[in-house]
């Protein structure tokens, strides 16, 4: 699978890396419902660290179509309820 994080780039991810995404996906649902910006913020780290140290970075000439896009570090929680689906940030 093809993960973008935006504003930095791509990675391959084994598909097998999901259950850990996905865990961190529903933690980072739950703290946007409660507004807990502090815990967003963290969760939104780990989330994109996991991504980070478990993927292949892609060359920055690549221009393979991603499966999935993940904000910014920076991205403020309205910002990443914009790119919410049903299932989160991540499906499944």
């Amino acid at each position: 699978m093809i993960v973008r994080i935006m504003g930095e780039g791509q990675v391959r991810l084994d598909d097998g890396r999901l259950t850990t995404l996905n865990k961190l996906d529903d933690e980072l649902l739950t703290e946007m419902e409660r507004g807990d910006e502090a815990g967003f913020r963290r969760t939104l780290g780990a989330l994109l660290d996991a991504v980070r140290d478990a993927g292949t970075p892609l060359p920055d000439d690549s221009l393979e179509p991603s499966e999935l896009i993940l904000p910014s570090p920076d991205a403020t929680l309205e910002e990443v309820r914009e790119m919410l689906s049903d299932d989160g940030l991540i499906p499944g």
